[in-house]
């Protein structure tokens, strides 16, 4: 690729920078790639266009084609695996521009139900300085054949291909995580909370068959035990799916939704549950509510299926620079050095959502005489909030 510029008017100019804008802001790998061959094939006025991704220096592991109806792309069969001139472009790392194909001594010949193509115009594209893949467009509407100024367009588009590419790649990447973290978080969320309450009712049933024969009344009491544990269990896996639901954490304030959980905890249990706001709450973003919301939600299920108190205090304060949430029973506390009980993950689970926001989790723990969480998180700059 030389440095000279685009000759010609400023037409071209433009659609080139509109090529590049319309792909630039798109983060799904799917529309980008099918965005960028549809562009290219727009922006020098060919007839066909195809994308190939390089799988590795000699294979095209995707084929992403324009202008070719899905009809046709059926009869095609398998997409190309780099022979031909296709080939010749990946191996020579390249732009080439053919005026017709079927003269060139590197041509491979076209499949059954191929469309005819008479002119091609090959591009790579780079991503520093490794070749991601390849621009092939074919016979230019109203020419013989590609010129060079289509040929430089098409490289400087292909520039910024490389870069769309690649940053809808790294989003695919960072979405992907987020979704595994996410699920992992979920999965011990559950499985410390609301799988071992119906575990622990699977147990609590296990010898109802022998006691109905022997001891019907306790069979009796045993089942209605049960049935009261699984409208509980039904209350806490309501209270968590509410909890996962980002519209209502996107359209309320911090205070509402911690005042919308301490009502459903209390309507739920015997427990008395209170809510103290001190200060005025800085605006916080949509996910640092959503973790202070989880921390809230896993910390009073704790106390209502372990602590054995009968009230708890919620506070919310503000301070220097920090937003502080203290969960505070009258329970039976207990030991802080003894080894977690194997597939509880729900304290361990509150320190990570903390320090994901960068901030920090104590506990104090009397025994007896209750537990005390305080979650300390950073605030934002005022500039820097939502």
């Amino acid at each position: 690729m030389t440095d000279r510029p685009v000759q010609g008017d400023r037409a071209a100019i433009e659609a080139l920078s509109a090529a590049i804008g319309a792909v630039a802001g798109v983060l799904d790998l799917e529309s980008v790639l099918q965005l960028i061959v549809d562009r290219v094939r727009e922006l020098v006025g060919a007839r066909y266009a195809a994308l190939g991704i390089m799988a590795d220096r000699r294979r095209i592991e995707r084929f992403i084609t324009s202008g070719i109806t899905p009809e046709q792309r059926a009869l095609l069969g398998a997409p190309p695996q780099g022979h031909g001139l296709l080939g010749l472009i990946i191996s020579e790392g390249r732009s080439i521009r053919i005026p017709d194909i079927a003269a060139h001594p590197a041509s491979y010949g076209f499949p059954p139900n191929h469309p005819t193509m008479t002119s091609l115009l090959g591009v790579p594209v780079r991503l520093k300085n490794r070749t991601i893949g390849n621009l092939y467009l074919t016979d230019k509407h109203g020419a013989a054949e590609f010129s060079e100024d289509d040929q430089r367009l098409v490289e400087l588009f292909a520039l910024h291909a490389g870069i769309a590419i690649e940053n809808a790649r790294l989003h695919e990447a960072v979405q992907w995580l987020a979704v595994v973290d996410e699920r992992e978080r979920i999965g011990k969320d559950l499985h410390d909370g609301i799988i071992q309450s119906l575990y622990g009712i699977a147990l609590s049933l296990e010898d109802v068959p022998e006691l109905m024969a022997t001891e019907p009344a306790d069979a009796t009491g045993r089942v209605d035990q049960a049935i009261d544990a699984v409208n509980a269990t039904i209350g806490e896996l309501r209270r968590f799916i509410v909890g996962l639901r980002p519209e209502l954490i996107d359209e309320t304030d911090l205070v509402g939704l911690l005042a919308a959980l301490v009502d459903q905890v209390r309507q739920s249990g015997p427990i008395d549950v209170a809510l103290d706001v001190t200060g005025s709450p800085p605006e916080l973003p949509a996910h640092t509510r959503g973790e202070l919301l989880h921390i809230a939600r896993e910390a009073l299920s704790n106390v209502a299926r372990h602590a054995q108190a009968s009230k708890v205090r919620v506070v919310l304060a503000t301070e220097d620079h920090a937003v502080r949430l203290e969960i505070d029973d009258d329970g039976r506390g207990f030991e802080q050095t003894a080894p977690a009980l194997d597939g509880h993950f729900g304290l361990a689970n509150m320190r990570d959502r903390a320090g994901a926001l960068g901030g920090s989790l104590a506990i104090d723990s009397r025994r007896p005489g209750g537990t005390r969480i305080i979650v300390r998180i950073p605030t934002p700059p005022e500039d820097a909030r939502p």
